[in-house]
């Protein structure tokens, strides 16, 4: 039997420890703009001693060159200005680096002097950018169902007809097709009407503007276009027979078939096409989302400068008011301690991603400079680690830098992932970007005859005479990536 006993034991191991302070660092740090500062004006209405600072004029500009690392501007009336601003800004980050020293014994008293000192945190306010137009700020566009009732109140159907037609415009997808779960019986039935009349009040209602809506297919709602604006009897055979050929582009079986010559068929295709095949969706109200850049990059003589987008973020500072509550009783001292610490770092945190985003921009620049340059064809091949070990970061890092933050540069505005392509390998040349590949299929397909579109083998080899090579597949992939059909679909006879 073998005895139990106590012992001590010392071992040495090594473990991660994440402390409040830097778990809020990178909680920060992967925030987007809005949500940064909704996290911002959330820690201001829950700790008393932080307060919004007033802008102040002089300080109106300011960023970090891409290839000197010093902060600059978007434009500046004379050198010698832009040197003295670039001192200025040495000097403020030299002294928050000062203040980063000796965090856990802090003395309040000069922390709260020294902060009522500093400049307020800049602001830029590029002048390219326009407010959004009237229609943007509307609180409620017409809808959909909105549009169809006030013409089932227009209209003189009986108190059942009225109740099923209101059934079916309220059992529509944002499209305007009826939805697959209810049938014209069950509503017919839940409202009393006889099912003949329910299928009547149906077309009425398919005959209602926009022209088509209440269908339950393809077929269905292009018949009822038809109907109203009174197209030949060929388009309509077409529309009820050959949809499917249609879409084929089979023009050769659908006249076969009808005993029609062809070029009466292109006509009739040609006609059917500015037909609406989803009737509601110009009533589908989808929120638009406004990209804010969090850097712009702006080239001043033959360099660029990355400039912080402070604009619209709260100017954080320390309110002055508690330095006076400070000299009170030891519980409201003790307080008033963890609420400054609290501020002290959430300010230091929002400074530190502020300047973590500027350097990882500006190294972004720096290897991309002829896409900065020339455009989207000189897109260089760059992945998370070519950055981390130029920066001297961790990928995960850059990870979180480059999600959900945007850059206005001189080619448009784009998410910092953007930059990041995998590269494809070119006879006798550096490899290029993956989205440069696709940007030159778009340009061979935008080029192509449409009246005989380039294949995809085709594609291949124009690429291979510029030096791309990939496979079939790939260009395949790329221009569903891009959103364009099969060269089978692509080809217009007419």
């Amino acid at each position: 039997m073998v005895g139990m006993e106590l012992r001590q034991q010392l071992k040495l191991t090594q473990q991660l420890v994440m402390t409040p302070q830097l778990q809020q660092a990178i909680k920060l740090l992967q925030l987007s703009r809005l949500e940064l500062v909704d996290v911002v004006r959330q820690e201001m209405t829950e700790n008393p001693v932080l307060e919004e600072a007033s802008e102040s004029p002089d300080s109106a500009y300011e960023g970090r060159g891409a290839s000197e690392s010093a902060p600059s501007v978007e434009a500046a009336p004379d050198g010698e200005a832009l040197l003295l601003r670039l001192e200025r800004q040495e000097r403020r980050e030299s002294q928050a680096d000062g203040e980063v020293k000796g965090a856990e014994q802090v003395d309040w008293d000069r922390y709260l002097e020294n902060h009522a000192n500093q400049p307020p945190m800049p602001a830029f306010r590029p002048d390219t950018e326009e407010l959004p137009n009237i229609e943007a700020t509307l609180t409620k566009t017409s809808s959909l169902f909105d549009h169809l009732l006030w013409q089932v109140r227009m209209s003189n159907f009986t108190e059942e007809e009225e109740r099923f037609a209101l059934l079916v415009i309220g059992n529509l997808n944002k499209f305007g097709y009826l939805i697959d779960e209810v049938t014209i019986a069950e509503l017919a039935e839940e409202t009393g009407l006889d099912a003949d009349d329910a299928e009547e009040v149906l077309l009425m209602i398919q005959e209602f503007d926009p022209p088509g809506v209440a269908s339950r297919d393809l077929r269905e709602c292009l018949l009822a276009q038809v109907r109203v604006f009174e197209l030949d009897e060929d388009v309509e055979a077409i529309v009820d027979r050959h949809l499917s050929n249609l879409e084929k582009r089979n023009y050769q079986a659908i006249a076969k078939d009808l005993k029609l010559p062809l070029e009466e068929i292109y006509a009739a295709a040609r006609i059917i096409s500015n037909l609406e095949p989803r009737p509601g969706r110009n009533y589908t109200s989808e929120d638009i989302n406004y990209i804010t850049p969090d850097v712009y990059v702006h080239k001043l003589g033959d360099k660029y400068f990355v400039v912080p987008n402070d604009d619209g973020m709260p100017k954080l500072k320390i309110s002055g008011y508690y330095r006076a509550a400070m000299s009170g009783d030891a519980k409201a001292r003790e307080y008033i301690q963890g609420k400054l610490r609290s501020a002290q770092w959430l300010i230091r945190s929002i400074d530190q991603r502020r300047r973590t985003i500027l350097k990882v921009t500006e190294c972004i620049v720096d290897k991309q400079r002829e896409f900065f340059d020339k455009g989207i064809a000189f897109l260089k091949p760059m992945i998370l680690r070519d950055v981390a070990e130029s920066v001297g970061m961790h990928e995960s890092t850059i990870s979180r830098v480059t999600t959900n933050k945007y850059v206005h540069t001189p080619q448009g505005i784009f998410e910092l992932k953007y930059f990041f392509n995998s590269s494809i390998r070119r006879v006798a040349e550096d490899d290029i970007a993956s989205e440069s590949v696709k940007q030159a299929i778009k340009q061979i397909i935008d080029s192509e005859e449409k009246r005989k579109p380039l294949s995809d083998q085709k594609i291949v080899e124009m690429l291979k005479k510029k030096g791309i090579v990939i496979a079939r597949r790939t260009v395949a992939k790329y221009r569903e990536m891009l959103g364009i059909l099969s060269s089978s679909k692509r080809r217009q006879v007419y």
